[in-house]
């Protein structure tokens, strides 16, 4: 009996030891640019498999009710680093600066970075930042990163043979002779393996399949040869012209899964793939640009609207987790997940708190298969600020969007049952009068009047 207890006491020694000294998790968040709904084959994908991908939902989890935190680029990724929505948001559209850049992030702003710095995190960002020119006080190295290489501006990133790219505060002259992708893939992987014995936050935001549609032509040569009838297409964007930007696309996609597969296996490699968190998602759906034909590949799966879009097609985005030894192999998940989540999500699994006053709500008991310990949010929302602007609200099973904003603040808001009509087809509106009055003042109160976006009252 003496024996036993001793057993009984050297366990609990041995668990409460290894609970005190267990590092805090890695986060690795990719985030293509552009790519839709449908655009992987573990989301419906026929044309060009995407392996990398789907191991993940294989290993990991699929969030088939994951979203965007807006429809275009900066006002996406500035929710995602601030976790507010783009009705509090400071960036809540594309807005240039030249020579180069775009609006900074304020410097009081508080980033993904800066709160995980505070506990010991390293950081790094790999691929296209939006947020600040260089030197401003948007500027990646201004907003805690401690590593950045990549594309400063966005418009620089219309060309995957660019002229520069940034290292940290020194820019990197390229004489459009390099491919931007690979060596932003190559160093993200020396960050990983750099500090793989501390905590660390990687950020890839990587350019693919933003237009222009390029790729090393030993990627986009075996999809020329099946889509051969596009071979006289030409795409211009970006100072680019390229032959059938069909097969180039799937060339893109190729190399995009390839080295998401890199980041998966090194991971293991250096023994860390249970300490790390993998999330791989898109930033917005899918556009229309450079000779890119989404409809040929039906990126936007059985979704309505692309880029620009408040439609489900040009918000709601694939999304995988992977995380070994803590989210359930093969799991699916239709918690209704945003951008704007990602700050919170990660704080709770660092264990500290997170901002006070963000609009993100943690879906770590998601990813640990906690269902019924996960805060589930009352509605979410967005709005656009091109087209004549734009407004959209998810409420349960319940989809609002009101569109020319800017002409008529109280406009009609067409509703949509998303578990009957994923694909937005048929208005509810006339049937659904009480709701209508909800939604119209949840888009009322969900938004802040911001300097810069005074574009619907």
């Amino acid at each position: 009996m003496k024996h036993i207890h001793v057993l009984a006491l050297l366990c609990a020694t041995a668990f409460t030891f290894s609970h005190a000294t267990a590092r805090k998790p890695n986060f690795v968040y990719i985030m293509v640019d552009d790519a839709g709904y449908g655009d992987f084959s573990c989301f419906g994908q026929k044309h060009f498999k995407t392996p990398s991908v789907d191991r993940m939902a294989t290993e990991g989890m699929k969030l088939t009710d994951f979203y965007a935190a807006s429809t275009v680029c900066a006002p996406s990724r500035c929710s995602l680093m601030t976790g507010v929505h783009t009705g509090h948001a400071l960036v809540r559209g594309n807005r240039e600066v030249l020579p180069e850049g775009q609006a900074p992030l304020a410097a009081s702003a508080l980033t993904i970075p800066e709160v995980l710095g505070k506990v010991g995190y390293v950081s790094g960002m790999f691929g296209k930042w939006g947020l600040g020119a260089p030197g401003s006080e948007g500027d990646p190295m201004n907003q805690g990163f401690d590593r950045f290489y990549g594309y400063n501006c966005q418009r620089q990133a219309h060309n995957f043979y660019p002229t520069h790219l940034w290292s940290d505060r020194s820019k990197v002259e390229l004489n459009r002779k390099s491919y931007s992708h690979s060596l932003i893939a190559e160093e993200c992987l020396k960050f990983i393996r750099k500090n793989k014995d501390k905590p660390f936050f990687c950020y890839a935001p990587f350019t693919i399949p933003h237009a222009a549609m390029q790729a090393p032509e030993e990627y986009v040569l075996p999809w020329r040869k099946k889509f051969q009838e596009f071979e006289d297409v030409k795409g211009k964007y970006g100072g680019a012209v390229i032959n059938n930007p069909v097969a180039a696309f799937a060339g893109m996609m190729t190399i995009l899964d390839h080295d998401v597969g890199r980041i998966l296996n090194l991971l293991n490699e250096l023994g860390i793939a249970k300490d790390t968190l993998v999330i791989f998602t898109s930033d917005n759906g899918p556009h229309k640009e450079g000779g890119h034909k989404p409809d040929f590949f039906d990126s936007n799966g059985p979704l309505r609207g692309y880029k620009r879009d408040l439609y489900e097609g040009g918000i709601r985005v694939a999304t995988t987790a992977w995380w070994p030894g803590v989210i359930k192999p093969g799991s699916t998940s239709s918690h209704v997940g945003t951008g704007w989540d990602v700050l919170p999500t990660f704080c709770e699994l660092a264990g500290i708190s997170a901002p006070a006053g963000i609009d993100g709500f943690s879906f770590a008991p998601t990813l640990r298969g906690e269902k019924s310990k996960q805060t589930k949010r009352e509605y979410v929302y967005w709005e656009f600020h091109e087209q004549g602007g734009k407004q959209a609200i998810r409420k349960g099973k319940w989809k609002a969007i009101r569109l020319n904003v800017r002409k008529k603040p109280d406009g009609p808001i067409e509703l949509y049952d998303l578990s009957r009509d994923i694909g937005e087809t048929k208005n509810l509106a006339d049937k659904q009068p009480d709701l209508i009055k909800e939604m119209a003042r949840l888009m009322t109160d969900s938004r802040t009047v911001n300097s810069t976006f005074r574009l619907f009252r």
